[in-house]
């Protein structure tokens, strides 16, 4: 199992644009790839260095994970969904994508 853990900021004033897209299509879109939602966080406080929403997905292994976001950005409802939530200008200022392997002592407690 490999995880991805996912930092974004959002373009100023569009942080709950970002909480409804997330709402309302990504969560959804997550589970038709079968992408794994392990959770998701906001964190507090908020600031430059920690983003403004955090979360952390689950795969098999490195080609299902290429594979999922391969199909979730071909989905002809994400494209619609994220043309639409940005139809006033980017919601999203940055993404931090990084992959991760569980330690062998992550299970030892």
């Amino acid at each position: 199992m490999i995880y991805q853990l996912r930092t974004y900021w959002a373009a100023p004033g569009r942080f709950a644009d970002i909480d409804g897209r997330f709402r309302n299509l990504t969560m959804r879109l997550f589970a038709r790839h079968g992408m794994q939602v392990v959770g998701f966080w906001t964190p507090e406080p908020r600031t430059e260095e920690t983003g403004d929403l955090v979360y952390v997905l689950a795969f098999a292994d490195q080609a299902a994970c290429d594979a999922a976001w391969a199909a979730f950005r071909a989905d002809p409802e994400w494209q619609a969904g994220r043309d639409a939530t940005e139809a006033n200008g980017p919601i999203v200022a940055k993404v931090v994508s990084v992959m991760m392997k569980a330690t062998d002592y992550a299970s030892a407690r």
